[in-house]
């Protein structure tokens, strides 16, 4: 029984000293981040239908005929089917308070991802011609993501790196091995620095309608690296 105590004892000591070294070794903490600036080659451009009147069954009878007129536009100005969705459908009844009674409101959505920047003003209108009568707003984004992504990662070690080189010859020290990397990157698209593009119009002079501006990909991390 002493010799089971003595061996747990031996194996708690040896177990705490391993903690004790781990605890010793002096570290650096740093966070570095990295931005990649790109001008945007694809716009997600949410369009709608809205109605409203006293019945019901009309409301949503205009909405239908108006949604079926946007989509044929749309496969007729050859968008592919996978780049356009339904995102919202709501029909529903309200009411107004100066004229003291209810009406119906239906409304649906679309959300269409245009690849060829090119093709704004053309499919613009032709969705306003179809029955497009509320525009909810543009998104612009890159179809080149994951490799930018990939060099705003590169770009955040190198400077993560250069502030922990920077800190340690201040300490007169230098930077070993990494101990631990941590991602803290995420994904979004801040607004846009605004850009013009030049569209020609019907009389051949240039027409500006569409800013796409330059959109930013970052990445963030934070790394432990070991001083020596």
């Amino acid at each position: 029984m002493r010799k089971v105590i003595l061996i747990a004892v031996t194996l708690f000591m040896t177990t705490f000293s391993n903690a004790q070294e781990m605890k010793t070794v002096q570290q650096i903490v740093v966070s570095g981040e990295g931005k990649i600036k790109v001008t945007p080659d694809q716009a997600i451009i949410n369009v709608g239908v809205e109605n409203t009147g006293n019945d019901a069954a009309e409301v949503k009878k205009k909405n239908d005929v108006a949604i079926d007129a946007i989509l044929k536009y749309l496969k007729g100005a050859k968008i592919p089917a996978s780049d356009y969705q339904t995102k919202q459908v709501s029909l529903f009844k309200n009411y107004d308070y100066e004229k003291k009674k209810h009406y119906y409101q239906a409304s649906q959505m679309v959300s269409i991802t245009l690849k060829d920047l090119s093709k704004y003003d053309a499919v613009m209108m032709g969705l306003v011609d179809a029955g497009v009568n509320t525009i909810h707003g543009v998104e612009f984004k890159t179809s080149k993501l994951a490799q930018y992504e990939s060099e705003a990662r590169v770009n955040a070690v190198q400077n993560a790196k250069a502030k922990a080189l920077d800190y340690a010859g201040a300490l007169n020290q230098k930077v070993g091995k990494t101990l631990l990397v941590t991602d803290n990157s995420s994904t979004y698209y801040p607004r846009p620095m605004y850009a013009a593009m030049k569209v020609e119009s019907d009389a051949g002079m240039p027409r500006e309608t569409l800013a796409v501006g330059e959109i930013e990909v970052t990445a963030n991390v934070t790394i432990n690296f070991a001083l020596e």
